[in-house]
């Protein structure tokens, strides 16, 4: 079970992370948000993409939308989003519960800098109702993950 790994990752590498589950999905950031007791920007949402033969997963801010342009640039290429077949075959999680933790197979992780407006941000954890709170610097120091500016439309609310 995804969510497993997820547990098992946290308690490897950072066991004072505790995975929350809530009653009720939270599969998008509106319902996350609500089910959490927090803003939608919090909600660190992982986009699986690939650009030519290379995937790689994208945390971004709850409302920050990708920059076709920025990723292009950033990327080498134009982005396209994985179809939801492949994104649990590659990282192990169903969508709504795609995240940087417990992969099945390592992949490149990458962070937009809209995360960095938070202290605190929640990222899935794996299932469609879980999230874990953790500080974004903290998210990509755990993961590996490089921080890029590839998002537009972020805000604080």
């Amino acid at each position: 079970m995804s969510i497993d790994s997820v547990r098992q990752f946290f308690a490897a590498r950072a066991p004072d992370i505790t995975v929350m589950e809530a009653v009720e999905s939270t599969a998008t950031v509106a319902l996350a948000a609500a089910a959490f007791g927090v803003a939608p920007g919090q909600i660190a949402k992982t986009l699986s993409l690939r650009v030519g033969e290379t995937v790689f997963l994208l945390v971004t801010g709850g409302m920050a939308r990708l920059n076709n342009g920025k990723a292009k640039a950033a990327f080498g290429g134009k982005a396209r989003m994985l179809g939801s077949h492949e994104v649990e075959a590659l990282t192990g999680h169903p969508v709504g519960g795609v995240c940087p933790f417990g992969l099945t197979s390592p992949l490149p992780i990458y962070c937009d800098i809209s995360l960095k407006l938070f202290d605190e941000v929640l990222p899935a954890a794996g299932s469609a109702n879980s999230a874990v709170r953790i500080n974004p610097v903290r998210l990509a120091e755990l993961v590996g993950a490089a921080w890029v500016d590839v998002c537009e439309g972020m805000g604080a609310s």
